[in-house]
Formats: structure tokens, C-alpha cells, sequence
């Protein structure tokens, strides 16, 4: 296993396995625990990169299936990279697309070789290799990169699963080897399932083989809460404290609590900016479903303990208004909205890290959503 100097530790809680801390990268620095915003094709919905800036993001998440499909990750390397395209001078992570190769494409098959499937837009017939997934992010030229690994469905026998997982132990190691460039972070995926076990053989092989740092994969795919926080549990301790700890796609405020109360610094989930999109917004009381007639004539602002554009300028009856008529403005609006959220979120569980307070956080956090149920 290499030693990594990309991450800093600051502050350990002391009532759990909370900490706070930093991840150095080419293009800057960004503070753990650390939400980062889904601009799956080289943009966050309905956002432009001064807005995210202006309500906190530091890192960025793009996808590197989307961008090897439209416009091209060559097409994007002639125009000066990923960064330069979508006008984002801060931190950039890609995804390495196995998820979304498995999720979006009807025929795909699995070899030791790699990934046989077909394009969700054309149709065409694709073969994604661990190198090609290696090629492509360098190409786009982004500081974090994740090595492709097999996507495992929930439910998966044991057999199956550890099949899969074995796998992606040994398109890490090709990753690795392809990986051509000292300046992108690499970062290996713990895969098995929903069993202990594998997860701790994953570990342990891609622990050994050595990365810049380690995400866990194949969470939050439709398992229990308490099975996806149980593996969560079992298996971030297994990552030493001086790597930077992922979780994949993963999620709600409560999930982001639970999971940073166990030692996880790194996260994503398309929830945010989805739901702003459909309507659901969250506040400070709760969830708000703006189309609902309740809000119609409410000059009220979203949330009254919010500081963010939405809530500063405009009330829930206009947010209603604009839902309901299918205005674009809707989609900016409550995105700002529900990013502004998370990110908040973020830096005051940090802060709450830094003093000590963590649990006391997690408590008012619960006694408040308790009390707006």
C-alpha cells in the first residue's frame, strides 16, 4: 500500500468516528466532510459555475460515461480539458461510468476483459476496458479519478457477488497500472455487496494494491437503510486514517449525518438537484412540495433560516407560481435552493467537528426533523 499525501487530517471527533479534514489537488483544496455537487455532463443543472462557487461547492462531480458518449473526451482534451470547457477552476471528480453503463444500457456484458455494451443514446455497440476508463479521465484531465469496477445489483447471491467483486480487485490493479499521470488522484472502489466478508476482502485487495484514496461502491442501490449503514460501518474502519473515505452516491441529509458519524469524508447524490427539478425542496421545517395549493397565495420566504438567492428574494407563492407553469426559472431557483442546503449542511457539520460538538449536532438535527413530522 502507498503513502498518500493528499489528504490532511484536522480535527477526530470524540464521541464517534467523525472527522474533519482537507484533500489537496491540482486545481485546490476543499474541506472535509465535503458534499460535491452531480454535473453529470459538464454541467450542474440549470446552474452556471459562479452560482455553485457563490453558495459554497469546492468540488465538483462529472461522469465519465456521459462525457466519453457527447461531446467526447477527445473533443473536450482539443479544447483545453475539462476544466477549461465547463468554466470550473476548482477540484474536478469523474466517475469512472461503470454504474451508469450497468443502470442505462439494456444489453451489457461482463467479461474479464471488460465492459461489452451498448450506447444509451445511438445505440452503437461500446467496449469500455479498466485502461480505456484510465485513458479517457486523463483525457478530460480532472484531479480525481476512479478506477471502473463491476456493478453489483441488490439483491446478488453470494456466489455472484463475490464473482463481481474479485473482478473489480483485478481491473484496480490494471487501472493502476494504467494510470499515466502523477498529478490525478486514483482512487480505488470497495465493492462486496451486501456481505461483510467480501466487503472486508475487498478491502483488503484493494488496500493492497494501493490507491490515493478509497470509495465504497455499490450502496444505496434500493438495499435497507440499515443493511447500507451496517456495511458502512464494517468497512470504512478498514481504510487507515490518512486516505480520504468516499461513499458513492449516497444521499439523503440523514444518510450524510449517519455516514459522517462513521468516518466518511466524501460524497455525491444526484438527490438535491433531482428533486429541486420535481419540486421538492428542503428546508430548515422539512420537505416542501411546492405544487401543492397550500402555497398559493404564502408570501412567505422557503425558509425563513435560510440565507441562500431563493430564499432571500422570492416567496414560497412565487416558487409555486413558477413550479405549476413549468417556468425554467423554477429549475434554477430551487436548485440554488436545495444545493444551498447541502452545502450548509456541510459546513456546519464541520464546524460542529472542529468544536467538539458533533453529537450534540446529530441530536438537534433529529429532535428537529422529529418535531416537523
Amino acid at each position: 500500500m502507498t503513502a498518500t499525501t493528499c489528504f490532511t487530517l484536522k480535527y477526530k471527533d470524540k464521541a464517534s468516528s467523525a472527522r474533519q479534514g482537507e484533500v489537496a489537488t491540482p486545481h485546490g483544496t476543499f474541506q472535509t466532510p465535503a458534499f460535491m455537487p452531480v454535473g453529470t455532463q459538464a454541467t450542474v443543472k440549470a446552474l452556471t459555475p459562479e452560482e455553485l462557487q457563490s453558495i459554497g461547492s469546492e468540488i465538483v462531480l462529472a461522469n465519465t460515461y456521459h462525457l466519453y458518449l457527447r461531446p467526447g473526451h477527445e473533443t473536450i482534451e482539443k479544447l483545453g480539458g475539462l476544466h477549461k470547457f465547463m468554466n470550473w477552476e476548482g477540484p474536478i471528480l469523474t466517475d469512472s461510468g461503470g454504474f451508469q453503463i450497468y443502470s442505462l444500457s439494456k444489453l451489457c456484458k461482463t467479461s474479464e476483459e471488460g465492459v461489452n455494451f451498448r450506447s444509451h443514446l445511438s445505440g452503437s455497440p461500446i467496449f469500455l476496458s479498466p485502461e480505456e476508463a484510465i485513458s479517457i479521465q486523463r483525457a478530460l484531465g480532472t484531479d480525481i479519478i476512479m478506477c471502473l469496477d463491476t456493478c453489483i445489483p441488490y439483491p446478488c447471491p453470494y456466489q455472484e457477488t463475490r464473482e463481481a467483486t474479485r473482478l473489480t480487485s483485478r481491473w484496480a490493479g490494471r487501472c493502476k497500472e494504467a494510470k499515466e499521470t502523477n498529478h490525478q488522484l486514483l482512487f480505488g472502489i470497495i465493492q462486496g455487496g451486501m456481505y461483510s466478508d467480501l466487503r472486508m476482502m475487498s478491502a483488503e485487495e484493494i488496500l493492497e494494491i494501493g490507491f490515493d484514496g478509497y470509495a465504497l461502491g455499490g450502496l444505496s442501490v434500493g438495499e435497507p437503510k440499515d443493511l447500507m449503514l451496517q456495511m458502512a460501518e464494517k468497512t470504512i474502519p478498514l481504510i487507515p486514517e490518512n486516505y480520504p473515505r468516499y461513499i458513492m452516491g449516497v444521499g439523503t441529509p440523514e444518510d450524510i449525518i449517519e455516514c459522517v458519524w462513521r468516518g466518511v469524508d466524501m460524497f455525491d447524490c444526484v438527490l438535491p438537484t433531482r428533486n429541486a427539478r420535481n419540486g421538492m425542496l428542503f428546508t430548515s421545517s422539512g420537505p416542501v412540495v411546492i405544487k401543492n395549493s397550500r402555497y398559493k397565495d404564502d408570501a412567505a420566504p422557503l425558509d425563513e433560516n435560510c440565507g441562500c438567492y431563493t430564499c432571500r428574494h422570492y416567496s414560497r407563492a412565487y416558487l409555486r407560481h413558477l413550479y405549476v407553469s413549468r417556468e425554467l426559472l423554477s429549475y434554477r431557483l430551487n436548485t440554488i435552493h436545495n444545493l444551498h442546503y447541502f452545502l450548509k449542511l456541510m459546513t456546519e457539520i464541520r464546524e460542529a467537528i472542529r468544536k467538539g460538538a458533533f453529537a450534540e449536532y446529530r441530536r438537534k438535527f433529529y429532535k428537529q426533523k422529529e418535531e416537523n413530522e
